[in-house]
Parts: C-alpha cells; sequence; structure tokens
C-alpha cells in the first residue's frame, strides 16, 4: 500500500468530542482560550487538528450535572452528585452557552470552520479542508417535552441528539461508567422518549444510543425507521463496561444498517476496564477489528470522545491519529476500508438520517 495512509491523508470526521465544553469549562474555571491557538490543554484546537488532518465531526453540547463542579480537577466517575438530573431551564441556558461557543469559533474562523446542516456541507467541507462542525447534544435535557426547542436548535444546525447521558432524564435513563457491568440497568424509553425518536425521524435528527441503557435501546430499535447509531461505544465482548455495547446490540445496528463509533477512553477499552494511560494502541484496534467483524466495514467510525476522555498515551491528543491509521494498516486494513473508517461512513450516516 502507497504510504500516503502512515501520513493520515485520509481526512478524519470523527463521531463524537467534547471541545466545545472543554473551552466552556476553561473559561469558567477564568481560563479563557482560543480554539485557533495552539495548545498543551485538551485534545483538540484548529492548529493541531491541520497537523492530523482532522477534519471536523459531531461537536457535541453536554451539560454537566454539578454546576458547583470544580473543573480543574478530574472527574469522579464514583461520585453520584455528578450524576445528578439536571433541570431543563439550567441545561437550556447552558447548551444555548455552548451553541454561542460554536458560533463564534466559525463566525471567527473566516471560512475555515463550518457549521454544517447537511450532509453535503459536511462533504463539502471536508473535501475543501475545512474543519465540518455538525452539532450534537449529548443528553436531551435541554430539550422540552413539547419540541418547541428542539424545533429552535434544529434552526441553528443541530443534527444529532444522544436521548441520555449515564444519567436520567425526561427521555430515558443513562447507563452508569460500570465495570465490569451489563448495560441491561433501569427501565426503558419515557412515552416523550419515544415521541422524541419518532420526532427526530421526521426531522431527519440523527439518533445516538451511546450513555442509553439497554431497554431504552431495544425500545428505540423497536420506534426508528432510521439505522441505529452509537457515537462512541465499543465492544463489550472486549471491555465489560455498561458503556459498551452487547453482540446482541451490535446485531440489531447490523440489521438497522448503522454504525458504531470506537471511544478511546481506556476505561470502555481495556480488558480490565482500568483508567491506565500506557494503554496500548493496539486494544484501540481490537475494538475496531471486532466491530467491522461484526458490522461489516460500512457500519465502523471513529468516536474518539476527545477532550472528554483519558485516551491512551499514543492519541494523547488529535496528533496522534496517524499512528492508529498506521497500525490498522499494518494490521490489514485496507486504502478502502480505512478511508470509510475515516469519514465516508459517518457522511453516510448522516445522509440516511437527514433522508
Amino acid at each position: 500500500m502507497p504510504n500516503d495512509v502512515s501520513k493520515n491523508l485520509f481526512p478524519v470526521f470523527d463521531g463524537h468530542n467534547d471541545t466545545l465544553l472543554k473551552l466552556e469549562i476553561d473559561a469558567i474555571k477564568g481560563q479563557e482560550r482560543s480554539f485557533f491557538d495552539r495548545s498543551e490543554k485538551g485534545h483538540v484546537d484548529f492548529e493541531r487538528a491541520r497537523e492530523a488532518n482532522f477534519a471536523g465531526g459531531l461537536f457535541a453540547m453536554f451539560v454537566p450535572s454539578n454546576p458547583d463542579q470544580d473543573f480543574s480537577k478530574a472527574f469522579d466517575p464514583n461520585n453520584p452528585v455528578n450524576f445528578q438530573e439536571v433541570p431543563q431551564d439550567q441545561a437550556l441556558a447552558f447548551t444555548n452557552r455552548l451553541f454561542e461557543r460554536a458560533e463564534s469559533i466559525a463566525a471567527a474562523s473566516s471560512g475555515t470552520v463550518v457549521i454544517c446542516k447537511s450532509p453535503g456541507e459536511n462533504l463539502e467541507a471536508v473535501h475543501a479542508g475545512k474543519i465540518a462542525v455538525s452539532l450534537h447534544i449529548e443528553g436531551a435535557e435541554a430539550i422540552d417535552t413539547d419540541f418547541r426547542v428542539l424545533e429552535d436548535f434544529y434552526r441553528r444546525g443541530l443534527r444529532s441528539i444522544g436521548l441520555v447521558w449515564s444519567r436520567a432524564n425526561a427521555f430515558g435513563y443513562g447507563v452508569p461508567m460500570s465495570h465490569p457491568a451489563s448495560p441491561d440497568i433501569g427501565p426503558g424509553l419515557t412515552d416523550a422518549g419515544r415521541e422524541l425518536v419518532r420526532t427526530c425521524n421526521k426531522l431527519g435528527v440523527l439518533l445516538d444510543v451511546s450513555h442509553l441503557n439497554e431497554k431504552g435501546f431495544w425500545d428505540l430499535a423497536k420506534i426508528t425507521d432510521r439505522p441505529i447509531v452509537a457515537s462512541h461505544s465499543n465492544a463489550h465482548a472486549i471491555c465489560a463496561s455498561s458503556r459498551n455495547l452487547t453482540d446482541a446490540q451490535l446485531a440489531a445496528i447490523r440489521e438497522s444498517g448503522g454504525l458504531a463509533g470506537v471511544n478511546f477512553h481506556v476505561g470502555f477499552l481495556r480488558p480490565d476496564g482500568g483508567y491506565k494511560k500506557d494503554t496500548p494502541l493496539d486494544v484501540v484496534a481490537d475494538h475496531i477489528a471486532y466491530l467491522t467483524d461484526h458490522l461489516g466495514e460500512d457500519h465502523v467510525g471513529l468516536g474518539s470522545d476527545f477532550d472528554g476522555c483519558m485516551p491512551p498515551k499514543d492519541l494523547h491528543d488529535v496528533t496522534g491519529l496517524p499512528l492508529l491509521f498506521e497500525l490498522l494498516q499494518a494490521r490489514g486494513f485496507n486504502s478502502q476500508s480505512l478511508e470509510k473508517l475515516a469519514y465516508r461512513n459517518w457522511i453516510s450516516m448522516l445522509e440516511q438520517a437527514a433522508a
């Protein structure tokens, strides 16, 4: 194979990052920084994205449970205060701040960062060497059960929704970040959650089952008329985290023609569930290979969780992506399959959601 893969000349359209939240948190701490300045903080900024041929993706807007959390300290997944339900008005106010941050970045970019409102706009931006921002809500707390907010968000560019984060809300029940554990925890979708699925199908908004518990997953699978997508979840058979997908869930995703995006968080990669930065890249490749075997090469993407996770040290930020593609090449992935993994499969899923 030509050497282009090792240089990561395939643009990467990533299924999930928390970069908007990371920038907002830094501002809350009085450490405002520009997305356009190269930084040692976080995992994604404009300069590092350019270096890695990171072409954008689904930029998440997530509302933390604890507004008084000390963001200068590591997130504690065992502290129940970090999983409290968030009132709709509080979630709406914070989500609007993240919308405004995305909009201000695009406005200041001289056209090099684009909020894309259609799959065609995403593909055009990727091919033009721009950063494509497709806006995503991680946990639908900001949306009212009459869906008036959803319509407003859609006009502003929202094109993907994760019904829940790892907590309960008006629409469903999220899984905790537990290992070893089953995702079969808690009840299914609420009536409002079922109606949200139908409304998103009508609008052409992609629905994301990452963080959703298993009963909610099966409820969604019965209702939706679009492919089932898990933007940033791995294989439960390799790492038995409740955040990962069982073989039965993978079979349902395959049957729907959906997609799973591989998450780089070490706690969702390692068979022991450990939070260890020295996790080898081979474990990421193991999940990609497993998901490809179960779903097919047209239905696996990347869902890095950059700026919201602890990645392996070789993926310490977005500039580590070429090492991952080089490893996948060495493990037998061909140029066509790597191009699909890098960006084409995600564009296809957004097309099918919008159809």
